[in-house]
């Protein structure tokens, strides 16, 4: 199905240039000038992505996202904004209200590429809703493709992960749920800009702020699909460290939800033993000091000893 898009501003001229820039995609672009009429399309039509400008008469660009979220959530919704308000936008991606922002005078490719991310966002959500096993699976298969360095990850770290939980006493649903939660880890990478998922090297800050946001962008598309919470869960906390240093919460001991302590062990194994941009893989005893070394403070120390114990009867 040929998705939609809809672009909300008060000058011509805008809409003009924004529709120009999707006259080549099979993409359907609706334009109109007002919060009002936005809404009136939004009754009538499954739009994938809304757009709109922040600064329009009566109703501002938050006010319809934050309406647009509450009637229909499962719509993306990107804000463009000038710099002056870059702060009201961060607060109100906060609240969940938008999914991005773009500040003008725009560029036209980083805008598209965002609203082409949205499009797929949408569509994965409307995937796993109704996915069988089976089609979870090739949803985080296809989000891999956007990380050329991280082709099967995702199936490792259910391999390790599921080894782990099965040693401290996890069976049926629970290990199922562990399985499904580590398949989508890191679903909301799928948000995340291409030049940051193959930036060859370590990230800068700047950068590195908007990669650790995939943890709670991929536990919204969980939340979305309506995926169990445990689920939820573990996605939104796998980077949290035992000490409470992690991230988003900065979540300690056993307020991390034992799934998520579980992941997180699977994953950093997992991403140190492959290659990345910016280094080799690393050698297995390398990798597992560093996780003996943050045990109690990155790992639950008892988890750390059940991984170990399974780490000692894996093939090299």
């Amino acid at each position: 199905m040929t998705p939609t898009i809809l672009f909300v501003d008060d000058e011509p001229a805008i809409l003009r240039a924004f529709r120009a820039l999707f006259y080549e995609d099979p993409i359907e672009v609706i334009s109109v000038s007002s919060a009002a009429e936005a809404l009136e399309v939004l009754a009538s039509r499954e739009i994938s992505v809304l757009i709109s400008d922040y600064v329009m008469p009566e109703t501002n660009g938050i006010q319809l996202l934050e309406q647009a979220k509450h009637l229909y959530p499962d719509c993306m919704r990107i804000l463009i904004t000038g710099y002056a308000y870059i702060e009201t936008a961060l607060e109100a991606i906060s609240r969940g209200a938008v999914y991005r922002f773009v500040t003008k005078p725009w560029d036209g490719q980083e805008l598209k590429g965002m609203i082409k991310d949205a499009i797929r966002e949408h569509a994965m959500v409307c995937s796993l809703r109704c996915a069988d096993e089976a089609k979870l699976l090739s949803i985080a298969q296809m989000i891999e493709l956007k990380d050329q360095h991280t082709m099967g990850h995702c199936e490792k770290v259910a391999r390790y992960a599921l080894a782990v939980a099965a040693r401290v006493g996890l069976a049926g649903d629970d290990l199922k749920q562990i399985k499904f939660a580590s398949w989508l880890h890191d679903c909301g990478k799928i948000g995340v800009p291409e030049a940051i998922l193959n930036y060859p090297g370590r990230l800068p800050e700047e950068m590195m702020r908007v990669m650790r946001k995939h943890s709670e962008w991929g536990a919204d598309v969980a939340r979305k699909a309506d995926l169990p919470d445990s689920v939820v869960a573990m996605i939104r906390h796998h980077h949290e460290k035992y000490d409470g240093t992690g991230y988003p919460a900065g979540l300690a001991g056993a307020q991390i939800p034992l799934g998520a302590r579980i992941i997180a062990i699977a994953d950093v194994f997992d991403t140190l033993t492959a290659k990345r941009p910016y280094r080799d893989p690393l050698p297995r005893e390398e990798v597992v000091t560093i996780i003996k070394e943050g045990k109690g403070t990155w790992f639950d120390p008892e988890l750390v000893s059940r991984f170990l114990e399974w780490i000692e009867d894996l093939p090299e």
